[in-house]
């Protein structure tokens, strides 16, 4: 009898161990794939049952929950929606999440295991807590002068402070309130349709999703290669360059907006912005030479992130001489987004080297406690610091004497450099209008801000015009909020 008690208590061993066997199998090794699984909803209500974490400009959040009563208890709320939308991005029910709600996600939702004092714990539970804080760098007063300088123009600005690669300003044009697509109802559908089926896309980021050609401000980074290499040694002396110049290995004449520009010096060209001599500068140079330049300001870096991705500018390699003439001038396939174009301006300002930029100074716990901070920013030198010297110079001369006079302020140091990109089949559309500056206050030992803002219907009677008439001024606003801080 002891015999038949003993087998049935090793069997029911054996199935108590099969029991837990398939528990750990169940809750460890295929918790994943049931995490993963569409048809569990329970991720989606633990993460909806507790406030998300916020976005901080300027030290207040910009972000908030709102508590709907319903299964998915909290839904994304923002204060001035469309000023930030660029930045945030939205977290939806519905739709998932965006820039800085995306990147950012594991913080803010409390799934960061750096959230828990028990990381360990954390790892075994799975269990989301507390929601943290994303402490960005935005100046509130320079990406309010940017949104209110664009007003209902389709456009996009771009600033950061040269010294550390901070973004001060990133702001896109038309916008959109992302606390629209919070929800998960029929209202939250209805906005997702509209805003998908907008033929302005205000969903688009231009500042950093949306390349251009870069036109004219272009010939900031072509005549920073032309002093590098040593083709230019002399801002004042005539540069040999006929007017019109014709396209090497062709029959192609490219000419200039105004006169003046026959053998016009660097100084002369850059301030009024002679396309012949940019192009047959960019030709002396070479396509080793410009491409290399190019390379080191940021042109064709599929890497950087903000954090969020950013699309990447582009300066073709493959050209032969005559598409390199117009690649020099910023047309051809040259592309650029805004915050690369305000990347080359940061560049010249700070002294010919380049920091990184970045949207996050920190995160932090919901009490405030710091979890990771941006720390130095790697820095690359773009070119000689003399060569930097002598770009803000010229960049001066605009301001003060040539093609950007909007953008003068009264009592800073302020370059700039004006820019007309033509577009479209047989550059029949209307030209975007370009301004790339840098200022320094009065009693500044460095510049403060670089700033580039671009205009799609920026239209003017002459094309260099456009980018003073209607960009410089907004770069100016940027500027002067940054510099009144």
């Amino acid at each position: 009898m002891t015999r038949y008690i003993r087998h049935a208590a090793l069997f029911c061993a054996l199935l108590l161990a099969a029991l837990l066997a398939n528990a750990a199998r169940v809750q460890v090794v295929r918790a994943g794939s049931y995490d993963d699984n569409p048809a569990n909803r329970r991720p989606t209500i633990a993460r909806y049952q507790q406030p998300r974490g916020d976005i901080l400009v300027g030290g207040r959040p910009v972000t908030g929950s709102r508590d709907s009563g319903g299964q998915l208890r909290y839904e994304r709320s923002y204060e001035n929606g469309p000023l930030y939308a660029p930045v945030t991005g939205f977290a939806s029910q519905l739709y998932g999440t965006t820039f800085l709600e995306h990147a950012e996600d594991p913080v803010l939702s409390g799934r960061d295991p750096m959230l828990s004092p028990f990381p360990l714990w954390h790892d075994l539970t799975r269990a989301p807590g507390t929601g943290g804080d994303v402490v960005t760098t935005l100046d509130r007063g320079a990406q309010q002068a940017a949104y209110q300088g664009l007003g209902a123009r389709k456009g996009a600005v771009a600033a950061i402070e040269p010294s550390t690669g901070r973004i001060l300003a990133l702001v896109s044009t038309p916008s959109y309130d992302p606390a629209a697509l919070s929800g998960n109802g029929a209202a939250a559908q209805r906005s997702w349709a509209r805003l998908i089926g907008d033929r302005d896309k205000p969903m688009l980021n231009r500042a950093v999703r949306q390349t251009y050609p870069p036109g004219s401000t272009f010939k900031v980074v072509t005549a920073a290669a032309a002093l590098d290499a040593g083709v230019i040694t002399d801002l004042d002396e005539p540069t040999r360059s006929p007017t019109p110049y014709t396209l090497p290995g062709t029959t192609t004449s490219l000419t200039n907006e105004g006169d003046g520009c026959e053998d016009a010096p660097l100084r002369a060209a850059f301030e009024w912005s002679c396309n012949t001599v940019f192009a047959k500068l960019g030709v002396d140079v070479g396509v080793a030479g410009m491409t290399s330049t190019a390379r080191n300001f940021g042109f064709n870096d599929t890497a950087l992130r903000i954090p969020f991705s950013v699309a990447p500018s582009t300066f073709d390699t493959s050209v032969d001489r005559a598409q390199l003439a117009l690649s020099s001038i910023g047309q051809y396939n040259t592309r650029a987004t805004p915050l690369q174009m305000a990347m080359v301006s940061a560049a010249v300002a700070n002294g010919g080297e380049l920091r990184t930029p970045y949207l996050v100074e920190r995160t932090t716990t919901d009490s405030g406690a710091t979890l990771t901070t941006a720390g130095s920013r790697p820095a690359r030198q773009v070119m000689r610091e003399s060569t930097a010297a002598r770009m803000r110079e010229l960049m001066e001369g605009v301001v003060r004497e040539g093609t950007g006079g909007n953008a003068a302020i009264p009592g800073a140091r302020v370059g700039g450099k004006t820019g007309t990109a033509q577009h479209g089949i047989g550059n029949a559309g209307v030209p975007y209008a370009w301004f790339v500056s840098w200022a320094q206050g009065e009693g500044d030992t460095e510049p403060e801000v670089a700033v580039a803002v671009v205009v799609e219907d920026g239209s003017a009677d002459r094309g260099e015009i456009s980018g003073n008439g209607v960009a410089a001024p907004i770069a100016r606003a940027v500027m002067e909020a940054v510099l009144d801080r």
